[in-house]
């Protein structure tokens, strides 16, 4: 296995989990089953407000070739078919949402011990390409990314980033949006045995002159059993619990109150995922 600097999208990865994963203000139910065969079916249900998003999700493995196919209620179908390592380090994937004609995509990744690459094409007349680039170790990493719309000659966005990594602690900066945003994360692990991680992400926008800050924290009360809660500059708290109530099975239950309109009803969402 590959235990170099991974792809551009693992920069602050850890953090982003931490003070957003698993966050939310809707309830949604999934259960996922199994065939004899070995085929896996997901369905999903969401209810936002007044109204109610779902989608069946199908996905076949045949030794290193997978396809996944999805059908929502708004009538669209996303397919994506996956080869993993045809050659040593690298995968393909073909992805297309129908029926927009305009949305195949093309994408290989590529990881080394120093170096981790995946880049992708539309598959269009006038595609938009996109790559990415990390290279480094599993310490010290640095990358960029970079999407070119080739109808219009333009960069669609350009960002650059660097990770730290050492022991318990994960440290990463990147410039997004062409030079206009400025964001740095930092993730602690405090405790592994409680498994109690702390985290931070600040962000600048040089354009607007308006700085975010979100801290969060993570806490297990028990093996199967998790507390995580944040807040933001914008005084926005939240606040979950998740339990494993079985073998790959959650129950979460997530809050949100606004300290600056503490008037409001504080919003509720429960997510149940039901795996056998």
């Amino acid at each position: 296995m590959v235990k170099g600097p991974g792809l551009y999208t693992e920069i602050g990865k850890k953090a982003r989990d931490l003070l957003y994963k698993d966050y939310q203000g809707d309830q949604k139910f999934s259960v996922t089953t199994y065939s004899s065969t070995g085929v896996a079916i997901t369905t999903t249900g969401t209810n936002k407000g007044s109204v109610f998003l779902g989608d069946v999700a199908t996905q076949v493995k045949n030794k290193n070739f997978t396809a996944d196919i999805k059908v929502s209620t708004d009538s669209s179908l996303l397919t994506t078919f996956t080869v993993d390592e045809p050659t040593p380090g690298v995968k393909a994937i073909l992805t297309a949402k129908l029926p927009d004609q305009k949305s195949g995509k093309l994408e290989l990744q590529y990881l080394h011990d120093y170096a981790g690459i995946a880049t992708s094409i539309g598959l269009t007349g006038s595609p938009t390409v996109n790559f990415s680039g990390v290279v480094g170790t599993n310490v010290l990493a640095l990358g960029t990314d970079v999407s070119f719309e080739t109808d219009s000659g333009n960069f669609k966005h350009f960002n650059a980033g660097l990770s730290f990594t050492k022991d318990d602690l994960i440290a990463s900066l990147t410039l997004n949006d062409k030079g206009e945003k400025l964001n740095a994360s930092y993730y602690h692990i405090v405790n592994p045995v409680t498994n109690t991680v702390v985290g931070a992400e600040v962000s600048h926008n040089f354009t607007t002159k308006e700085n975010a800050i979100t801290v969060g924290s993570q806490y297990a009360m028990d093996p199967l059993t998790t507390v995580k809660a944040r807040v933001n500059n914008a005084g926005i708290a939240n606040a979950l619990i998740q339990h494993e109530w079985r073998p790959k099975s959650f129950f979460t239950v997530s809050g949100e109150v606004d300290s600056k309109a503490i008037e409001k009803s504080a919003k509720v969402g429960i997510a149940l995922a039901l795996k056998p």
